[in-house]
């Protein structure tokens, strides 16, 4: 199984931490060159010097950028293809805050729009001359299991991560021939800093412990426990290898197989 990244360069957004930073250790361990893209950037450069290094031109750098500047995101984009075509972008951005649909604003939609589906097609747009050069590319988008079931109480998130899947998609069958693949991973309930937040802001409208409602989201899960975020970043680096070539327009659950869909 040919599983070799090197001299292949990644480029991960939201990699500061959570399933972004172990997406970027996994990336490097299978030799490719790795950008880190977020917002910290004392966090992205402390990565940056502690990713591995499986052979001697292997290197790795970071960005610092707001996904929802939308001007700001483009021209680090552009600086960063600029010297070193990319290959590999993996498309990671924080959810929004929780709560009703019915009572979500306007400016709600459009700021998590923005941040998501317009951030990650402003990054496919720069990256993609470069991945079409070299006949090989790979896409890979974090979303969420609610594009197959809708999570009660995220309603923009829920709306916005569905446009997404459908952006992916569409270009997984424009992009194909070219040596382009595009598929999705849905994580299910990871312990990452955002399942922390909505387990404080349940706990919060609730008044039961943080404790109590993990153990109850855990027993919801046939494997009765949370994902570690290694386990669905060795998903997203599987699609990103040579071995996965066939595989496209794919929306993989790892979840634990808490999610009830068929397809």
């Amino acid at each position: 199984m040919d599983l070799n990244l090197s001299g292949r360069h990644a480029l991960v957004c939201g990699a500061s931490q959570g399933i972004g930073r172990a997406a970027a250790i996994e990336l490097a361990e299978l030799g490719a060159d790795v950008t880190l893209l977020a917002r910290s950037a004392e966090r992205l450069a402390a990565l940056a010097d502690s990713l591995p290094h499986k052979h001697s031109s292997q290197q790795h750098a970071w960005r610092s950028v707001d996904m929802s500047d939308s001007e700001g995101l483009k021209a680090e984009a552009f600086g960063i293809v600029e010297s070193h075509p990319v290959h590999i972008l993996i498309n990671n951005t924080g959810g929004p805050p929780g709560g009703a649909i019915h009572s979500a604003e306007a400016v709600a939609f459009e700021d998590t729009f923005r941040q998501h589906v317009l951030a990650a097609h402003t990054l496919l747009q720069t990256v993609l001359p470069g991945m079409r050069n070299s006949a090989y590319g790979r896409v890979v988008n974090v979303i969420s299991t609610s594009v197959k079931e809708p999570i009660p109480g995220l309603g923009v998130s829920n709306t916005v991560r569905a446009a997404m899947a459908a952006w992916a998609k569409t270009l997984a069958g424009e992009l194909a021939a070219d040596g382009i693949t595009v598929n999705n991973v849905l994580p299910g309930y990871t312990r990452t800093a955002r399942l922390d937040g909505l387990l404080a802001v349940q706990a919060q409208k609730t008044g039961r412990s943080e404790q109590e409602l993990a153990m109850e989201m855990a027993a919801a899960v046939p494997a009765r426990r949370f994902a570690e975020p290694g386990e669905v970043a060795a998903v997203i680096a599987f699609l990103c290898t040579p071995a996965a070539a066939y595989v496209n327009g794919v929306s993989i659950a790892v979840d634990g197989g808490r999610t009830k869909a068929l397809s």
